[in-house]
C-alpha cells in the first residue's frame, strides 16, 4: 500500500515524516524498514515493507506525480479527522 502526502514547507514535510513514524512506533511498534530523504524534507519516503509512506512538497508532488505513475491502482482516499477535542 502507497500512502501520498504533501506538507506546505520542507520543515511541515520532516514534521509529517516525524508524525507518521512516533504515532507507528506508539500504536504498532513498528519502525520504517528504510527512510529516505529527511534531510531535504522535499520527498521523505519511509518504507515499513507493506507500506509505503512518500511525503511530498508541493512541487516534488507535482513533478513526479505518483497518481499517474499508478493510475491504475485501487484508490482510498481520507481525510484526517479534526484535531479538536469535545468538551
Amino acid at each position: 500500500m502507497f500512502v501520498i502526502g504533501t506538507g506546505t514547507s520542507n520543515r511541515h514535510v520532516r514534521s509529517l515524516a516525524d508524525d507518521v513514524e512516533h504515532h507507528l512506533r506508539e500504536a504498532l511498534d513498528e519502525r520504517p524498514i528504510r527512510k529516505e530523504g529527511a534531510d531535504f524534507g522535499r520527498w521523505v519516503l519511509l518504507d515499513y515493507g507493506d507500506i509505503v509512506v512518500h511525503l511530498f512538497d508541493a512541487e516534488t508532488r507535482d513533478f513526479y506525480d505518483l497518481e499517474r505513475l499508478w493510475a491504475d491502482a485501487p484508490r482510498l482516499e481520507f481525510t484526517v479527522p479534526s484535531a479538536t477535542s469535545e468538551v
